[in-house]
């Protein structure tokens, strides 16, 4: 890396810990007192503005640079914005928070290496109780065994964003057990999986009177999840698959792939995979070839700033209800928390600040240990979170599984309809 390449990363990353850290800055002495911060090469300095000083640091694990940064760095405000609500506390232990980054100005997005970095990091620092993250099942995959191995530990991970079924359920050859070496599973999620949104983007796309679909994946973990559990539900509701093909998210040029897609005859594209894996480019060549034809996406292109134009009138699926549908503490968050940003929330920003909720209360019980935050996590009840009433079960996935289908206009994700499919289409 140059000298000149590794001054606009620090650049950058000096932005992002601005931006994140906005609003709740405390005295250097009354965050890092009692507590072994973690490295700034891939952390924020510790945020901390309670009474004395943290007792604990809850890190967050998401990537702040690329296309989807914008969405992410929001998400991250949202977990900051939760913990200021709560006091700085977590029962009567103080809590600090720093925001880590597991993408590379290089990558643009997760990195596979930052992840493994970033896992032994947190795992190697007692005063780190928790984590919150990731934003890709994929950099999850990576994280989770090395944080179940942590001494002391397994240490807790509560993802806001992760919706492949195989970190939690029988999937993949191997999976779930190959993430928990230790035995004892340390992961779970306020978000719904794959094989829930899937089947409800397939639903969305029967609604819409398409007989023929084209499917593509990035050919990543959350991409090719997805598209598969799509492309299951859509043969089952009688919808014609004509292609199933991944993408180079290196490639200049999709011209010839749009051509394929036109000349199989598809009413609709479904985008299965994350809108920085050249996303936007691959939208524009599709339109450019074939300007008639529907695009559908998961919530890997929920960030509207990322898709660019291209993908206005595209239906996109997000998990939970839309911001504006929640109640109770859900839109006491929206008012407060859009206030803050001044805007309607992302999504998935409710889900970052539910996620700190998660984690705080199983601290609070947990006797400022480990190995008690985990086992608490599992079987926790929530009563009137942001997200409603809900319980993360034995295996460390929530009972709440409806999905949102927004259409994008502009800057916006505008709730269409929300989702649950019937059993028959799951799996």
């Amino acid at each position: 890396m140059s000298k000149k390449f590794s001054l606009l990363a620090l650049a950058g990353a000096a932005i992002v810990v601005a931006a994140v850290a906005a609003g709740y800055s405390g005295t250097a002495r009354s965050a890092t007192a009692g507590v072994s911060p973690l490295p700034s090469s891939s952390c924020s300095p510790v945020v901390y503005k309670g009474s004395g000083s943290p007792d604990f640091i809850i890190a967050s694990d998401l990537p702040l640079q690329g296309a989807i940064r914008h969405q992410t760095v929001q998400l991250s405000r949202a977990e900051l914005w939760a913990l200021a609500n709560k006091g700085w506390k977590a029962g009567k232990y103080n809590i600090g928070y720093q925001s880590c980054d597991d993408s590379t100005a290089q990558t643009g997005g997760w990195d596979s290496a930052k992840c493994a970095t970033n896992a032994r990091l947190y795992a190697g620092n007692k005063s780190v109780i928790g984590v919150l993250g990731t934003f890709n099942s994929g950099c999850a995959k990576i994280e989770v065994p090395i944080l179940n191995r942590a001494n002391p530990g397994p240490m807790a991970m509560v993802s806001p964003a992760n919706t492949n079924p195989g970190i939690t359920k029988k999937w993949d050859p191997g999976e779930p057990q190959k993430y928990y070496p230790t035995g004892v599973r340390n992961y779970a999620r306020v978000v719904a999986t794959d094989d829930i949104q899937g089947p409800s983007d397939a639903l969305w796309s029967q609604a819409q009177g398409y007989k023929k679909v084209y499917v593509l994946n990035d050919k990543q973990t959350y991409g090719f999840g997805v598209a598969t559990t799509y492309k299951n539900a859509a043969k089952k509701l009688g919808i014609k698959v004509v292609g199933f093909e991944g993408w180079d998210a290196k490639q200049s040029s999709y011209e010839a792939l749009a051509n394929r897609i036109k000349a199989s005859g598809a009413q609709a594209v479904f985008l299965g995979g994350i809108v920085c894996n050249n996303g936007a480019k691959l939208m524009q060549d599709i339109k450019a070839v074939d300007s008639k034809i529907k695009l559908q996406m998961p919530d890997g292109f929920s960030d509207p700033g990322a898709n660019g134009p291209v993908a206005n009138g595209a239906f996109i699926s997000v998990a939970g209800e839309p911001p504006k549908a929640l109640t109770g503490a859900g839109a006491t968050f929206v008012k407060s928390f859009g206030k803050q940003v001044g805007a309607t929330p992302n999504p998935y920003s409710a889900y970052g600040a539910q996620a700190m909720l998660v984690m705080l209360q199983a601290i609070a019980t947990s006797g400022g240990n480990r190995t008690q935050v985990t086992k608490s996590i599992f079987g926790l009840n929530i009563t009137n979170g942001i997200l409603g009433n809900f319980t993360i079960n034995a295996t460390g996935d929530t009972n709440l599984t409806p999905i949102t289908i927004y259409r994008q206009s502009g800057k916006d994700l505008v709730p269409v309809k929300t989702v649950i499919p019937q059993a028959s289409l799951i799996g």
